[in-house]
């Protein structure tokens, strides 16, 4: 039975994917919904028979009263004996049903689906962002919001099924029994309706912008305890615990004072919620019994108007909750679709075809770059680099060498000029066959927390065991990770790394990184410093492994140790975002230029002024 409901809609199936999806909160709600029409539908239908039924028993509960003072026990069971029978079937077997279904609509078929649904969706729209999108906020505070707005979500539909249209059909249900008994009963309930609806809007204002900035101030915490967790070296290495348990608290107060302004408006509610709540069973009581003391009304409508406002007073304060944490709930959506809802900037062109690769030949042509500050990056580069060779790229920090790497990725979009590979502009093409077709090494390489065989296997997925191992053989890797081991007992190739790859050293993480470019085999190799966290005698090994690897390939190898693209076919020097020179390194010691006073400069190989990437 549970499966039948579990299976009712399906939150990972097919979709046309939206790079601009709604910002305005129903609508964005909406595309999610879509798929849940009918089971909405449905559910919707059962909650106003259930209402209904609750309604029904109170009046059946009066029914009972005035039958019971008409006859004695006798003459009762006589009369009313089938009917008795019937209420109690119905009681033991068809309520239990109808109640069953709607909860297992509810708590099977929709929240979990539902918040599943958005949670898969949104990973995979955030997923399809730009670095520099990701590079602009915290990671942790992304991850926050895709985790905490799928059960706000799935909270507020809770709220709409369970308690907003059961508590509206039971309303209505209530004035329809009133007026049945008693048209003068249904006035009573009406100005409390008022009164009530008016308390209900007040706090509606307040709660979903006071909830918004509580859900905000929530993820300013996560964003920024994840940062000192992620950097946790930093800050041990610099004695700043202080610094960053005051950082955090300064979050952590606003936090707080954004959660009292929500409290004291729930505070408030609570108080005037009482008091109507008093008048309600005062006016509509009251009334009831000064109408039997008339002789208009009988003792089973006093019993159930009692019955019927003190269930009403039982549940206001629910439904007054349920309002509040719907509209709650609609906050932290809110504040998540600031994040989930924003439209993706670098898309694969309309009609882009996967990137047909044939010679390696790479062309920037006019290609300018600054990220939208008008200086800094590259400034009119132009720059050919033949199939197979081996290029050298060195400069000072800022001068436009991880601008120019990064625009090849296509992480970003030159502001003017354009890139060509084997004469294909890479804007034109599918980024994934774009990147599928490049290899690179970073300098300050971070690996998944995952095993090390996975790690590998991240270059080339689904290749073979025998592979992996020979692409960890050659990057030098295959010693020391036969000797990992972590907390939960896992060794060698099955040994978690850490998050970032924590547990290992920089060398041990940079051959591991290595090994998994190796795997990869891409025809165009990028190189950014990738020996620079080896030590000297590792780096020669690893050196030749480098050089093994470039053979056939089309290389750039972004350079601080000169010596270590002495070899290259050709070196470039940038210099402000310009090429300020290019030739081998025997022709540009001769010119005596920019690179000849690096090289003087240099200190056990290292260019003299540090580097950073820009």
């Amino acid at each position: 039975m549970f499966r039948f409901f579990e299976n009712l809609v399906d939150p990972y199936a097919a979709y046309p994917e939206n790079d601009t999806p709604p910002r305005r909160l129903w609508s964005f709600l909406g595309v999610y919904m879509r798929p849940f029409r009918k089971v909405f539908a449905v559910t919707g239908l059962f909650s106003v028979i259930v209402a209904a039924m609750e309604i029904g028993l109170l009046g059946y509960l009066g029914r009972l009263v005035d039958l019971f003072e008409e006859a004695g026990p006798a003459e009762f069971w006589a009369e009313h004996g089938t009917e008795m029978i019937l209420a109690a079937l119905f009681l033991l077997f068809l309520r239990p049903v109808l109640q069953l279904v709607t909860v297992a609509l509810l708590n099977n078929a929709i929240i979990p689906n539902f918040g599943t649904l958005i949670r898969w969706r949104s990973h995979r729209h955030v997923l399809r962002q730009s670095v520099g999108w990701f590079e602009n906020d915290f990671a942790g505070r992304i991850a926050n919001r895709i985790m905490q707005t799928p059960p706000a979500a799935g909270e507020a539909v809770f709220q709409i099924f369970d308690a907003l249209g059961y508590s509206v059909a039971y309303i209505v249900g209530a004035g329809v029994l009133l007026a049945g008994a008693d048209p003068q009963l249904v006035i009573p309930l009406l100005i409390w309706l008022v009164l009530y609806g008016t308390l209900l809007r007040w706090t509606i204002k307040r709660v979903g912008p006071a909830s918004e900035a509580a859900s905000d101030a929530r993820s300013a915490i996560t964003g920024r305890v994840v940062d000192a967790y992620s950097n946790i070296h930093s800050v041990k290495l610099f004695a700043q615990n202080d610094h960053e348990t005051a950082y955090a608290k300064e979050a952590i107060e606003r936090a707080r004072k954004t959660m009292q302004v929500e409290m004291r408006i729930f505070t408030t509610m609570e108080f005037w919620l009482v008091t109507l709540n008093g008048f309600l069973i005062v006016a509509v009581v009251g009334w009831a019994i000064w109408l039997w003391s008339a002789g208009t009304a009988s003792v089973g409508i006093v019993a159930a108007a009692s019955a019927l406002v003190l269930r009403l007073n039982a549940m206001t304060g629910w439904i007054m909750w349920a309002v509040s944490s719907f509209f709650r709930s609609l906050g932290v959506v809110a504040e998540g679709m600031d994040t989930i809802a924003q439209p993706i900037t670098l898309t694969d062109a309309p009609g882009a075809k996967p990137l047909a690769f044939t010679d390696g030949e790479i062309r920037f042509e006019g290609v300018s770059h600054h990220y939208g500050r008008g200086s800094g990056g590259l400034d009119r580069i132009d720059l050919t680099i033949r199939p197979g060779e081996k290029l050298g790229l060195v400069g000072r920090s800022g001068s436009g060498k991880s601008t120019l790497v990064k625009l090849l990725l296509r992480f970003y979009d030159p502001e003017s000029g354009r890139i060509l590979i084997d004469g294909q502009d890479v804007t034109r093409v599918t980024q994934d066959s774009l990147r599928a077709q490049i290899g690179m090494v970073q300098q300050d390489t971070a690996l998944l927390h995952r095993s090390v065989r996975e790690n590998i296997l991240y270059g080339r997925s689904g290749a073979d065991e025998a592979r992996m191992l020979q692409a960890a053989r050659r990057a030098e890797a295959e010693e020391f990770i036969a000797g990992l081991a972590d907390a939960e007992g896992r060794q060698g190739y099955d040994a978690r790394v850490g998050e970032r790859g924590v547990k290992l050293s920089g060398g041990q993480r940079q051959r591991i990184a290595i090994a998994r470019v190796i795997l990869k085999d891409a025809p165009v190799l990028v190189l950014d410093e990738a020996t620079s966290a080896l030590d000297s005698e590792v780096e020669a090994s690893i050196q030749e492994t480098l050089y093994g690897m470039m053979e056939g390939k089309t290389v750039i190898a972004i350079a601080h140790r000169l010596s270590t693209i002495a070899r290259m076919d050709r070196i470039v020097v940038l210099d402000d975002g310009h090429v300020a020179e290019e030739g081998s390194h025997a022709e540009l010691l001769a010119r005596g230029g920019l690179y000849a006073r690096f090289w003087e400069r240099q200190s056990g190989g290292f260019i003299g002024t540090e580097d950073t990437a820009e």
